[in-house]
């Protein structure tokens, strides 16, 4: 039994990520793991201010919830992020999350990604680049490698992700978590 960390971006409750997350979740808990969804809406962090200090000591100068954050993303076996795409892009608390994770450097090592995305724009090419930045962010810790993408495309309305093949290939990837 793993332990696997959900991370959600989304700041719209029950949004077509955060269903994305959920399914996840569920595949995952169905299949004996632990798990433990996180919404980033529910945690206070700033920006990240590039003072290195966290490169010297692995802690952050900042006194938010990044802390927790990182904690739990040391203690999870595998992670999943799940992001809307705004501009083609991971959100901003998606993004300002990543750029905090800088303690994690050297610190972090042979950790699984999942990486799930939703967009209006119903080409799923054009998500691509939410999964570079999600794949830039993941190459920067030895041996963490993303072992699958989820391209919710095609889904802006709230729940409109539950009519997408997205839907229940969030639910198998949680399901066949290694």
């Amino acid at each position: 039994m793993a332990k696997i960390l959900i991370i959600a971006s989304s700041a719209r409750v029950n949004g077509n990520s955060d269903l994305l997350a959920a399914q996840f979740l569920k595949g995952a808990s169905e299949a004996g793991h632990q798990t433990e969804l996180v919404h980033l809406r529910d945690y206070h962090y700033g920006f990240c201010s590039g003072c290195q200090a966290c490169s010297k000591s692995g802690v952050c100068v900042q006194k938010d919830d990044m802390g927790i954050l990182i904690q739990k993303m040391m203690d999870a076996d595998a992670i999943a992020l799940s992001s809307p795409v705004y501009f083609y892009c991971v959100n901003g608390q998606m993004k300002t999350f990543l750029d905090r994770c800088v303690p994690l450097y050297g610190r972090m090592a042979n950790k699984p990604f999942y990486l799930m995305a939703t967009a209006e724009d119903s080409n799923p090419q054009h998500i691509d680049k939410v999964f570079e930045a999600f794949e830039g962010f993941t190459c920067c810790f030895d041996g963490c490698s993303p072992l699958g993408r989820i391209y919710g495309s095609g889904a802006d309305a709230k729940g409109e992700i539950k009519g997408t093949p997205a839907y229940e290939e969030a639910y198998n990837m949680g399901k066949n978590v290694k």
